[in-house]
């Protein structure tokens, strides 16, 4: 079975590319304090159904760039709301 991950959208400016930001748990080896670390993905969006803010699901796949080793399988949530307060307001600057 080909590995799995979740994490949150950080950019979709690319065309059909997301950068997915997965958030782990470690521990350290010495001290045994878990820490949070986090990794950056660029995942391929072929129907570019994802925005920035959503939590998505993605998928191990064969090379598709020198970068892009992963497919996004599904959207978990999106986040509407978060659209909307800053392009509401970016309008209200404007005028």
């Amino acid at each position: 079975m080909k590995q799995q991950l979740t994490g949150r959208i950080v950019s979709d400016k690319m065309a059909k590319t997301v950068v997915v930001s997965v958030e782990r748990l470690k521990s350290h080896p010495k001290y045994k304090k878990r820490f949070k670390t986090n990794k950056k993905y660029k995942a391929h969006d072929e129907n570019k159904q994802c925005k920035t803010g959503d939590t998505i699901v993605i998928e191990e796949c064969r090379p598709i760039s020198k970068d892009k080793k992963w497919k996004v399988v599904k959207v978990v949530s999106s986040a509407p709301a978060e659209r909307e307060a800053t392009t509401g307001d970016a309008a209200q600057k404007d005028a």
